[in-house]
């Protein structure tokens, strides 16, 4: 039983829901729904009744509410406590699957770095900067997204994308004769599927739909055996070593870019944390995105 998952529990029950609850805590309705019958199994008691319709707490449900809400109540009394007496509060930073490898080296200098343990989504890391559950995070962003969200965006990264394909063949292939993969669970691949969606938009490369999660993984390599042609990698990459029919192929005409902002209030009033957004992106320049054969899409940041 994690406290998270009791986190899941009060929301479900506040909102009698789950698409509701998991729009709320910004998290896949599958996945919460998962965390439930694990905390369930836990338990060893059921806490909802729900069919296709509706949603209702049990009277186990009803009864541990009150008693989860307390508990809840006393663990974020601890977290304040504990940081009174650490002194100054840590700068609280999220990303979604990158972080350069001398982050902790450029903010020792300036202030106590906590990274955050919840890896999400860039939408997700965004959302939780704007209210407030972080100072600060590394993810993919738009303009329209910090405008509407209010926040402030510095260039941290850039991933230059590259094809996968069958065979031995590892010359490079145009962008046009690319496939990129679009998955249909738009909670936790709304990022990468807006990036995608204008990449076959701009480039002429095929979109493919899929509804597996297999745009990284082993199913990102499945997808390329059927699809029987280079298929674009998502920037969260392929923590698995290229299966051996598989090769990398460097996509040219235009290269294809996927940029990492620092994000942070644009009303952040804490010198704390201005100071570590100078400190993390000094010297960082333009990642040579800025090149007349680099793609960015419309609304990047960063493209001119």
């Amino acid at each position: 039983m994690e406290l998270r998952q009791l986190r899941y529990f009060v929301a479900v029950a506040e909102e009698l829901n789950f698409g509701r609850a998991a729009e709320r805590l910004l998290i896949a309705g599958p996945s919460l729904s998962q965390q439930i019958k694990a905390l369930e199994r836990d338990l060893g008691v059921r806490l909802f009744d729900r069919d296709r319709r509706s949603v209702s707490l049990t009277p186990a449900g009803s009864t541990l509410l009150p008693h989860v809400r307390a508990l809840l109540d006393r663990a974020d009394d601890v977290g304040r406590r504990a940081k009174q007496l650490a002194g100054s509060e840590a700068v609280r930073l999220g990303y979604a699957n990158w972080l350069p490898s001398d982050l902790a080296a450029r903010a020792s200098a300036v202030a106590r770095l906590h990274v955050d343990a919840w890896i999400a989504p860039s939408h997700t890391q965004a959302a939780r900067v704007a209210d407030g559950s972080l100072d600060l995070a590394v993810c993919w962003v738009r303009t329209e997204d910090l405008q509407r969200q209010g926040l402030r965006s510095r260039l941290l990264g850039a991933d230059l994308l590259y094809a996968v394909s069958t065979g031995d063949d590892t010359s490079p292939v145009r962008a046009e004769d690319t496939a990129v993969l679009l998955d249909d669970d738009s909670t936790s691949w709304l990022s990468w599927n807006l990036y995608a969606e204008r990449l076959a938009a701009d480039t002429g490369a095929r979109a493919v739909r899929i509804s597996d999660g297999g745009v990284t993984g082993s199913g990102f390599f499945d997808h390329v055996r059927r699809c029987r042609g280079p298929v674009v990698n998502c920037p969260k990459g392929q923590t698995a070593p290229l299966p051996p029919d598989l090769v990398k192929r460097p996509v040219l005409g235009p290269e294809v870019y996927w940029t990492w902002s620092l994000v942070w209030r644009a009303d952040e009033v804490s010198g704390t944390v201005l100071a570590v957004v100078d400190a993390l992106t000094e010297g960082v320049g333009d990642l040579g995105i800025h090149r007349s054969d680099v793609w960015l899409p419309d609304g990047d940041p960063y493209k001119r």
